[in-house]
């Protein structure tokens, strides 16, 4: 036993176990995995391999003669009347039946809802009325005198969980105190199976991010990544009050049964985790409307009433594509299935997105024969923590920066809750470890939020998320590693007969594309390249209309007639709204027959009628907050915008000079800075 466990054994005596020893008899066994590790806590804490070795052989006993499969429920209720009395392994649960006036337990693998129980085991195990635990039973078989009421020939002797039954948060605590924070992650990872030495600091805090939502209450968590990296892991395996969906489900299951009056898995479980998100498209429409709702307040209407539940969601999936291709050419969120993948309002509501794409998938060598937690043991730590509230944590040394809404204040804050109760427990935490954890939750929330930038909605386009330090006032932003869409306008001059034009449609969906214009001898012709949406297509061909009307007039008439015009539009968002870039592209025709670059950082805006009028853009903020978050400094505005500009935020006036025209001659000399 090395240094490490020989000290945490010292520290949490009985409550840590080795996990090798649990993977061997896990593979023979279809126990859950905290009932094994209470028992091989139990037996096998020692470093004394002839000790083990005896406890596993106690451990493999006790499963063979006394777990009840639940295949084999007749079998067992038969050995019981044929021994008259026998001990079991079993999950055992409490009701109160008002008609009896009488506490009946209820044996789930046994198959027997009316066990008589001694009420004193009912008033030593409160759980046992509460979802019920995993215990040694030992029951007898014989007559029921009952005369009236319902009888049952099966007597509960003794009762010994072999779940905690109780759990002591101060000596959980007390036990942090003894670990420095490196050791106590350790000591995390491994208790989740895994062996932290082939993991660096922040994919160890990502595995742990994992576990947010068994430890803080209405949490929404969102992991998507390659197959085989253990998403699910820690909802199947690690807590009995966590639910694994594998399927899809309806509103009575998950919500409220109207027909029972029972309340659904939000209102049992701490947390419920969708094993593959793309279940949800099997769904009813109704589940995924009530989960939205459920998503921002925990409460959801049912019927006449109005309910809540604590329980928090996490939703698990699946890539197809390596997260460069993802970033390409579309968004992080495309693996979701199609009911909720474009759905910004429910999307929006997601606290955090993992990265899975940085988690390896899980090899041999990345499981540990090392000391760790008893699952249930954590459990029960995590369940307990629950209650308490550290959502005020950060504002100790820091306040959040500008561009955070509510929304984003609210996911950073329980964010930072959850990792403190995983990492930090007593709730001491210096000014550096907290800027790490706060750091990580904003990076969370910023990678949901940026990809519904993405999708084009301007109400979401303030995504320079930062902190402030209260002390210096510092402001510190914080990106994400694979941010996409960043300074998309070149600051440098671009070739001849390249522009750059921004338009927002009427659902306040912002296009940013890159017209390139290519000349080669001709007749005057033009072709457009590449798939080019409609309307933005019989913009360009209006626009080169006028030029041929007014070639003379713009003196470009020989050069127009004599040359051919291949214009392709490039999508810069990637978003597919379309662009009305008509000045866009006399501006960029002009630049390539003069061969003279427009100016550095320039964004166009305004489109034209066929007789040449100007057509203003319906909003400026928009598009300048866009062509602002991506590298613009100077814009082309149309006249009659100009009352408009009042509208624009003060920090896009400061940074985005504006240059404004009444015609499309205008426009395109000064775009090349030629007036």
């Amino acid at each position: 036993m090395n240094q490490f466990d020989s000290e945490i054994t010292s520290i949490f005596a009985g409550r840590v176990v080795r996990k090798d020893l649990v993977r061997k008899i896990k593979v023979g066994a279809n126990v859950p995995v905290f009932v094994l590790e209470y028992l091989l806590g139990k037996y096998c804490a020692t470093d004394d391999p002839v000790a083990i070795d005896a406890g596993l052989r106690i451990v493999n006993a006790t499963l063979a003669d006394n777990f009840v499969r639940p295949d084999e429920a007749n079998k067992a209720q038969s050995k019981v009347r044929e021994k008259g009395r026998h001990t079991l392994i079993d999950k055992l649960k409490v009701r109160y039946l008002s008609d009896d006036d009488k506490y009946w337990a209820e044996l789930l693998n046994f198959g027997h809802k009316y066990v008589h129980v001694p009420e004193h085991y009912v008033r030593t195990y409160d759980r046992l009325l509460m979802g019920g635990v995993w215990a040694q039973i030992e029951i007898q078989h014989s007559y029921d005198e009952e005369a009236k009421g319902k009888r049952s020939p099966f007597w509960i002797e003794a009762i010994k969980p072999i779940q905690l039954a109780s759990f002591d948060l101060d000596e959980y605590r007390a036990g942090r105190r003894q670990c420095s924070t490196d050791a106590w992650i350790d000591l995390l990872i491994r208790s989740v199976g895994l062996e932290p030495t082939h993991f660096d600091r922040r994919r160890k805090l990502l595995l742990l991010i994992r576990l947010i939502p068994l430890c803080e209450q209405n949490y929404n968590l969102v992991e998507l990544g390659p197959r085989g990296t253990g998403k699910s892991y820690g909802f199947q395996e690690l807590s009995p009050y966590a639910i694994l969906m594998t399927g899809p489900t309806t509103v009575a299951n998950l919500f409220y049964n109207m027909a029972s009056g029972k309340i659904g898995l939000v209102g049992l479980w701490d947390a419920i985790a969708f094993d593959e998100v793309a279940d949800l498209q099997n769904m009813p429409k109704e589940v995924v409307t009530t989960l939205k709702t459920y998503c921002e307040s925990g409460s959801f209407a049912r019927g006449k009433d109005a309910l809540s539940g604590t329980a928090s969601i996490a939703m698990f999936g699946n890539t197809n594509q390596p997260v460069e291709v993802m970033v390409r050419s579309s968004h992080l969120f495309t693996p979701m299935p199609e009911v909720i993948r474009e759905d910004m309002a429910f999307l929006d509501r997601i606290h955090y997105y993992i990265p899975g794409w940085e988690i390896p998938k899980m090899r041999v060598e990345f499981f540990t024969n090392q000391y760790g937690f008893i699952v249930d043991y954590l459990a029960e730590a995590l369940r307990e923590l629950r209650r308490h509230n550290f959502t005020e944590v950060l504002d100790r040394h820091f306040a959040l920066g500008a561009h955070l809404n509510a929304r984003d204040v609210k996911a950073v804050r329980k964010t930072v809750a959850g990792l403190m109760k995983l990492i930090y427990p007593d709730g001491i935490i210096n000014k550096e470890e907290l800027a790490e954890l706060l750091e990580l939750a904003i990076e969370g929330r910023r990678r949901v939020k940026e990809q519904l930038k993405k999708m084009g909605s301007f109400e979401y386009h303030q995504t320079s998320f930062s902190y402030i330090d209260n002390t210096s006032r510092a402001e510190h932003f914080v990106g994400v590693p694979e941010e996409g869409g960043r300074n998309l306008i070149a600051t440098d001059p671009l070739a001849p007969g390249s522009v750059y034009s921004a338009a927002v449609d009427d659902q306040g969906k912002v296009g940013l594309y890159r017209l390139e214009v290519g000349v080669s001898v001709g007749t005057g012709k033009l072709r457009i390249t590449g798939s080019v949406e409609s309307s933005m297509k019989e913009a360009i061909q209006r626009a080169f209309a006028y030029l041929q009307g007014q070639k003379v007039a713009m003196g470009i008439a020989q050069a127009l007639d004599t040359t051919d015009f291949h214009i392709e539009a490039i999508d810069l968002l990637l978003n597919r709204s379309p662009c009305d870039a008509g000045i866009a592209t006399i501006v960029a025709i002009y630049s390539a027959l003069k061969k003279h670059p427009v100016q550095a950082g320039m964004l166009i805006l305004g489109d034209l009628s066929i007789q040449g009028n100007i057509k203003p853009v319906r909003s400026l903020a928009e598009p300048l907050q866009v062509g602002m978050d991506n590298g613009a400094r100077r814009a082309l505005i149309p006249t009659p915008n100009k009352r408009n500009f009042m509208d624009v935020s003060a920090d896009i006036v400061e940074r985005v000079d504006p240059i404004f025209y009444s015609d499309p001659l205008t426009a395109a000399m000064k775009a090349l800075g030629m007036n």
